[in-house]
């Protein structure tokens, strides 16, 4: 019998300019089963997305320093890498649907590590 190889993780993009909560946020995705990669702006979080082709979804804060913050990546991501999904979290700014690029989701911080890990599972097809 031939071994067989186990499926590769989902990527998950993180971009939090914050470095702590950044690092929960990686614990989190990497906890859920996916593969984490880290962005520290959206900036940074484009050269990935320009260089990989195995982002299946992007969990970003909206307060980021740099040329973008989390709402235009966002709008960046829908535009350039349709399949992409989409999570978007803030401390400091309150979103309703009617906000939100499709197939995105919204939580407020401090977030609800389970509905977050239930999400990036209904957003990976698990």
């Amino acid at each position: 019998m031939g071994r067989s190889t186990p499926p590769r993780k989902q990527v998950v993009l993180v971009v939090e300019d914050e470095p702590l909560l950044r690092m929960m946020a990686m614990d989190l995705v990497e906890e859920a089963g996916f593969q984490a990669v880290e962005a520290a702006d959206a900036d940074e979080a484009v050269t990935i997305l320009e260089t990989r082709t195995d982002i299946r979804i992007v969990f970003t804060d909206i307060d980021m320093p740099g040329s973008m913050n989390g709402m235009k990546l966002a709008a960046a991501v829908r535009d350039r890498w349709p399949p992409i999904e989409i999570i978007i979290v803030s401390g400091q700014v309150r979103l309703s649907e009617g906000d939100l690029p499709e197939r995105s989701v919204f939580f407020s911080k401090p977030y609800d590590w389970q509905k977050v890990t239930a999400t990036l599972h209904r957003m990976a097809g698990h």
